[in-house]
């Protein structure tokens, strides 16, 4: 017999990860102004790229002595730029608890080959914080984009710490409050939260990292994409707007409305606000049915923007194949897209919803999950 499908449909089926929803009522014309066909270096392009890293300074809280850069590559390009040339001074301790974690572990290790201790855990949990020497260099990520796992707070970061933290916090950043006094390098990439366009990164330094760069010189070959020194002192421009390679004035202005959106929506306080209230829909649906649950296992660190889901029926003797069909299913409706969990992720789904998505279309979701569950279900005993 065949299930009959809820009649509500999100207005936006959106919901995927990375590059994740855009604002609210995005049309091209909002990026009218952009500056297309001139120079990043002229007045016009400078003034555009510093009003994008003020926009980042005042909506996210950043103190004012620490330095923002725009770099290239995303946010990947941001945790480079900052593992090539910071870490090796004293020995690292690298955290990781899902994909993008195990990758910056893979880099510490095997490609700078630097003195390092490992700390994992599964996808679902997070690494003991109270057992991380932060006397170390300690590189993790805050939000487990893969696993839906954050790291509730900084208290086990201590204020006296000799090492550096290098946090890359790009499912993070205008979606959860983080503690800038605890961190010293915060990276994150513009097609996240706020739904940007891809392909560049922010570089947040604290005036600790800084004095790091200008006291320390790594023992290999420092690319020219990732030079932040020069003569032994910062490149301040780069901290001004004057990037390192040519940036895209289509994705600034881009990231410049996203901005104003922010501030429309009340800042930090109210971007965080709307993720919450996506996230307890998901929440309060997996609470209420039996056949779905967070990955996360924690509630205390489960992800308010990337909520990723298992499936936890005990008729289901093949958890990949069934999720991906249910992922398929509801793409098919066309009222999820890219909903499927991260490929090196366990079985499941995952569900974006950081404050770009509204909640209204998270809640027109839930009874199209459950309308796929079943259906899939179904498939499984015809």
């Amino acid at each position: 017999m065949a299930i009959e499908a809820p009649a509500a449909r999100p207005a936006n089926p959106r919901f995927s990860s990375g590059p994740c929803a855009k604002i609210p009522g995005f049309s091209l014309d909002m990026l009218a102004d952009a500056p297309l066909g001139r120079s990043h270096r002229a007045a016009v392009g400078k003034d555009k790229l510093k009003a994008a890293i003020e926009g980042t300074r005042e909506i996210l809280g950043i103190p004012a002595d620490y330095r923002i850069g725009i770099v290239p590559a995303s946010d990947t390009g941001a945790v480079e730029m900052a593992m090539w040339s910071l870490l090796g001074a004293r020995k690292a301790t690298m955290v990781a608890w899902e994909s993008f974690g195990e990758g910056w572990v893979t880099d510490a290790v095997k490609q700078l080959k630097i003195d390092a201790e490992v700390k994992k855990a599964p996808y679902g949990q997070i690494v003991d914080f109270a057992d991380v020497d932060f006397d170390t260099d300690v590189v993790f990520t805050w939000n487990g984009t893969t696993s839906g796992v954050r790291v509730p707070n900084g208290d086990a970061i201590p204020a006296d710490r000799a090492g550096l933290t290098i946090c890359d916090a790009t499912s993070a950043a205008f979606a959860m409050d983080l503690p800038w006094d605890k961190l010293d390098v915060v990276t994150f990439s513009w097609q996240k939260v706020l739904g940007g366009e891809a392909a560049h990164g922010m570089l947040v330094l604290s005036p600790r990292a800084v004095e790091r760069l200008e006291s320390y010189t790594p023992a290999w070959p420092m690319p020219k994409i990732f030079r932040m020194t020069k003569g032994g002192k910062i490149i301040e421009g780069i901290f001004v707007g004057e990037t390192i390679n040519t940036p895209s004035m289509l994705a600034v202005e881009d990231y410049l409305v996203a901005l104003d959106w922010a501030r429309s929506v009340g800042g930090l306080k109210g971007l965080i606000a709307r993720a919450e209230a996506n996230a307890k829909v998901i929440w309060d649906f997996c609470a209420a049915k039996p056949w779905i649950a967070n990955l996360a296992e924690d509630d205390a660190t489960r992800s308010n923007t990337s909520v990723c889901l298992k499936f936890t029926d005990d008729r289901i003797t093949d958890g990949a194949a069934f999720a991906k069909a249910v992922a398929e299913r509801l793409e098919k409706a066309g009222v999820a897209l890219d909903v499927g969990a991260y490929r090196d992720a366990p079985a499941g789904l995952r569900v974006w919803c950081g404050g770009t998505v509204e909640t209204a279309d998270v809640a027109a979701l839930m009874p199209w999950l459950e309308w796929a569950f079943e259906a899939e279900i179904a498939a499984l005993s015809a």
